[in-house]
């Protein structure tokens, strides 16, 4: 299936693994990129050096095109840059949107420029500044998110820009990709439905847990991180809804803590990042604190396998997964289906 996505960025199907924190590693994206799809990188909780090594694991098991997901606000960001274009990284992946400088770097080497985006105005921005993709998620989908769904939000950000659009939230079959398609999308990617594949690194104690939901079975919380955070419900969730400001506060300043010991950075480059992150999105100082509660919540659950101490972000799609296929077996079906229902449709 050729689109617009496929021909920008050389894969076979037009299919995108999101990059989610702690998640997709080295395996997943080779994996998906091995299937077909576009693999990505989720080099946001992995050190410099560590994101060296990943890419570096995904070549050596495939040569199809990957990509890496990175944030633009990191003190790092411009080696981070240079990495990917030194190791010929396809894509460079965004959750926030980065510099005009930034995207120029990148393009002038070309590298694919594909920033997510939760709003027509961003997806406006970007594509001005040179980016040559969007991700658009809606509101259905897992992890940071918005109130708008992606019924809404994906056609008015196709009908804004003239950059491919891949569409994000909600989706995990053939139907869905149809659908994205037919409102004008280049594709899909899709966290929560590559998440739930055997190639994903998360424990099989917790993937039970991801099985066992149903579509009603998510919460959007601004107390994990003091943005809406679409998680899966459990007791600590709940426990974190109910706690006072204090608790909350306290919580976070031990999880900055605990932060700071695995990532190396130093108070001062931490202060620093949260002042950034203060600036750009008009954070209160209580939510830039809060933001430490992320990396180490998500840590518990994806990396330990204590879905009863961690956090466990999730679109709402979690309630129609009832398996574990490989990421060739998912990719495989997804086509099929899509296959079937073009086919189903009158000429």
């Amino acid at each position: 299936m050729k689109t617009a996505l496929t021909e920008l960025t050389g894969i076979r199907y037009p299919i995108v693994q999101t990059g989610m924190g702690y998640v997709a590693g080295a395996r997943l994206a080779a994996a998906t990129s091995a299937a077909g799809g576009l693999g990505i990188i989720a080099a946001s909780t992995l050190t410099l050096e560590e994101t060296a090594k990943a890419i570096r694991a995904v070549k050596e098991r495939t040569d199809a095109p990957f990509g890496v997901n990175i944030r633009s606000d990191a003190d790092d960001a411009a080696e981070r840059v240079k990495l990917m274009i030194s190791e010929g990284v396809r894509v460079a992946s965004f959750a926030l949107a980065p510099s005009q400088a930034l995207i120029g770097t990148l393009k002038d080497a070309g590298v694919v420029v594909m920033p997510s985006i939760g709003a027509r105005r961003h997806a406006e921005k970007v594509a001005a500044w040179g980016a040559d993709a969007v991700i658009v998620q809606g509101g259905e989908g897992g992890g940071h998110t918005g109130p708008v769904p992606t019924t809404v939000l994906l056609p008015d950000v196709v009908d804004a820009v003239d950059i491919p659009v891949i569409a994000a939230g909600g989706f995990f079959d053939g139907r869905g990709l149809v659908a994205a398609l037919s409102y004008g999308a280049a594709g899909v990617a899709m966290g929560t439905r590559f998440l739930l594949t055997s190639d994903s690194p998360v424990g099989q104690d917790v993937k039970d847990v991801y099985l066992g939901k149903g579509v009603r079975d998510t919460v959007v919380t601004t107390r994990v991180d003091g943005m809406p955070h679409r998680v899966l419900t459990s007791d600590l969730v709940t426990r974190l809804e109910s706690a006072g400001p204090v608790t909350g506060l306290v919580r976070a300043v031990a999880n900055a803590a605990r932060f700071k010991r695995l990532s190396g950075l130093s108070w001062a480059a931490m202060l620093r990042e949260g002042k950034r992150m203060k600036h750009g999105r008009e954070l209160t100082w209580a939510q830039v604190l809060m933001a430490a509660n992320t990396p180490m919540l998500l840590k518990a659950a994806m990396v330990d396998g204590r879905a009863d101490l961690g956090v466990m972000a999730s679109g709402q799609v979690v309630g129609l997964i009832d398996d574990l296929p490989s990421c060739a077996e998912l990719i495989d079906r997804v086509m099929k289906e899509a296959e079937d229902v073009l086919g189903r449709l009158p000429r």
